[in-house]
């Protein structure tokens, strides 16, 4: 397991991304790929987790190399946050035939402003996600608004 100096992380987040299917699209393995390599966010850990017909867990970890997708080059350097039991509760949540990307990364693109937050004795004292659905009726009020 890596060790990771944490004044050199930003914001790390857990992503559950569901598919009715047996495959991560390649367009989203793609888009995470890319992110990665830009730095833009820095994948620390990823696993594929399935279940079949017969209701059966699968767990996939793409650094491995298994998957044969675009997964297979991110996170060279994970730092396997995720435990086999939080992943085989992901699992058993899902319907058979379903499958779950679980992605943890590091918002590198906040390290610079973390790290200033941090030394200059400054804290965070709330960091909190808009649901997409508040921020789309809260633009589309807006636009209503102007038809005023």
């Amino acid at each position: 397991m890596a060790v990771v100096d944490i004044d050199q992380l930003g914001h790390v987040d857990v992503a559950v991304i569901l598919f009715d299917g047996p495959d991560v699209a390649d367009e989203v393995a793609e888009a995470l790929t890319e992110l990665h390599s830009q730095g833009t966010v820095r994948v620390i850990d990823l696993a594929e987790v399935s279940k079949a017909a017969d209701g059966t867990v699968t767990i996939v970890e793409p650094s491995e190399g298994e998957t044969g997708t675009a997964l297979d080059s991110v996170g060279d350097d994970p730092l396997d946050l995720l435990s086999e039991s939080d992943l085989l509760e992901i699992g058993e949540g899902l319907d058979p035939g379903q499958l779950a990307l679980v992605v943890v990364w590091d918002n590198a693109w906040a390290v610079r402003l973390t790290s200033a937050v941090r030394s200059s004795g400054g804290q965070v004292v709330l960091f909190d996600r808009i649901p997409r659905e508040i921020v789309q009726a809260a633009v589309e009020a807006l636009a209503e608004g102007d038809g005023e």
